[in-house]
């Protein structure tokens, strides 16, 4: 259960939601506001797509060469000719010779690659890249500009949700939480309905990409993902290898994991980030954890843990909840660019003064822009993930995940070990899995490299070891503290990355 990159460069914050002791939950830069009204909507998926403007997707953003388009699938694959999801997509033309498309995938599952493509598309201005591609995302079903858009809590409930702390893990306490969740998932089928739901995992958006391709014109595909975005594009590889001409998996998510050990690992990476984040900080004496980083977990359990019973003052009316504080903490721990707002917000809650910077990094998280009004990432994560794979409904898994990511996260540990724990929301959800996790097969020699960073808090480096591996792929190692690398001003990375997609250039193992 991964996310995206929370810096401006791809425009997204993780969707690892956190659900009691932490589930995961993603927040897109730039509010998904209604699906393009372009020219295409509506067509059939062996049509052509009719290009058109962009307004309507990035009126905030400049770009006049950006073409936009939609592309339809059906939703229930047996019922071809009814009700169909449209793809929103977005195309920026190459400047020079063109080879072919490059399809990203920012991650969450939820971040939209749309918003991906705006974000990135600066940064790679005059490069080799745009040169020789057109820069392309498409929002996958249920996300983003697509329609129908995965939606299945208003704002006021949202706001409401996260007030709630979800701490208490007594016998009647875990019930309540669980209660939540049945509610929740209840209110995503009745919403959502069931057949919509059952067509929104990565299996489905494996397909769907193939039926982007064949729109844009492509033999085959190049593709880059970032965290959840090497899940699907592993789904791709696996199910389409003639059709991938060169793939970089960045922040990989390995395919054989079982998903509740990956969750314990992903909160070990971020226990990781924390003491790196901690060490950085007791450099100054006005840090808020103090200047011996042995007692920065203690010292950030006395500043959040009142917060369980009184919010922490903000000059936004809502205060900090006990949530928002470790949502906005994770946020921060994804690049060391945020740390200096945890800081800032964390003085906030030590001086009693405003702790507002700590809400405004959860808001970013969870997708809330400055009007109160949530993108859908949030509700399309869990919708995706929840058919992503099977989900333990024994209780005692649950509590013995809640163990373990005691001993190994301590910082997100609230109160004693109880032996009970919620079980996740996907246990309570409406339809069955449709993916599973499985060992990936070999990918054609030269089609995909993984790329890992070595204290990725999110996607652990050891999940992109195994994903090369399994791939038989080579790997490029970051050594360095944040999640995902690619094109993020590393000459290393970034050279080697170029090379690959322009001139086929394999790199072998290497280390940056």
């Amino acid at each position: 259960m991964t996310a995206m990159n929370p810096t401006g460069r791809l425009g997204s914050a993780l969707r690892s939601g956190m659900a009691g002791f932490m589930c995961a939950a993603l927040a897109v830069g730039v509010a998904a506001g209604p699906a393009s009204a372009a020219p295409g909507a509506g067509q059939s998926t062996t049509s052509a797509p009719q290009w058109g403007g962009c307004d309507e997707l990035i009126d905030d953003v400049y770009l006049p060469r950006a073409l936009c388009t939609t592309v339809a699938v059906p939703i229930d694959d047996a019922d071809p000719a009814g009700p169909q999801a449209h793809l929103a997509v977005i195309k920026i033309p190459a400047t020079g010779r063109r080879i072919g498309s490059l399809l990203m995938n920012p991650g969450g599952p939820g971040a939209s690659a749309v918003d991906a493509v705006v974000n990135i598309s600066d940064g790679l201005s005059d490069s080799p890249i745009t040169e020789h591609f057109d820069l392309v995302g498409f929002d996958p079903r249920g996300v983003g500009y697509s329609t129908p858009q995965l939606r299945c809590r208003t704002d006021a409930e949202f706001d409401a949700w996260r007030r709630e702390p979800m701490v208490d893990y007594s016998k009647a306490g875990v019930a309540e939480i669980e209660q939540m969740y049945r509610d929740l998932a209840a209110q995503c089928a009745q919403r959502m309905g069931k057949a919509f739901l059952a067509g929104v995992g990565t299996a489905s958006a494996a397909k769907d990409m193939d039926v982007v391709r064949q729109a844009l014109g492509d033999e085959k595909i190049n593709y880059l993902g970032f965290s959840y975005g090497t899940e699907l594009g592993t789904a791709y590889l696996q199910r389409f290898p003639d059709r991938v001409r060169a793939m970089v998996l960045d922040g990989a998510i390995d395919p054989e994991a079982d998903p509740v050990a990956s969750l314990v690992d992903q909160m070990a990476g971020f226990q990781v980030a924390f003491e790196d984040y901690a060490s950085d900080c007791a450099q100054y004496t006005a840090c808020p954890l103090g200047t011996d980083p042995a007692t920065a977990v203690e010292k950030f359990h006395q500043l959040v843990n009142p917060l369980v019973d009184k919010p922490g003052p903000t000059s936004d009316p809502r205060g900090l909840s006990y949530a928002d504080a470790i949502t906005g903490t994770v946020n921060a721990l994804y690049t060391p660019n945020y740390w200096k707002y945890l800081t800032s917000g964390l003085l906030g809650l030590q001086r009693g003064t405003d702790a507002g910077d700590l809400l405004l990094l959860a808001d970013d998280y969870q997708g809330r822009d400055s009007d109160g009004h949530y993108d859908n990432g949030q509700d399309a994560f869990n919708g995706i993930r929840c058919v992503d794979a099977p989900t333990p409904t024994d209780p005692a898994v649950w509590a013995g995940a809640d163990r373990q990511i005691r001993q190994r996260a301590p910082f997100l540990a609230y109160g004693e070990y109880t032996g009970y724990a919620p079980r996740d929301l996907c246990a309570f959800w409406s339809v069955p899995p449709t993916s599973a996790p499985k060992t990936a097969s070999p990918a054609p020699a030269g089609s995909a490299v993984v790329v890992s960073t070595t204290r990725d808090p999110a996607t652990p480096y050891q999940a992109g070891v195994d994903l090369a591996r399994q791939l038989r792929a080579p790997l490029i190692s970051y050594d360095g503290t944040q999640h995902t690398v690619v094109f993020d001003g590393d000459a290393c990375v970034d050279d080697a990355v170029t090379s690959y997609f322009v001139d086929r250039i394999v790199p072998g193992n290497l280390q940056c």
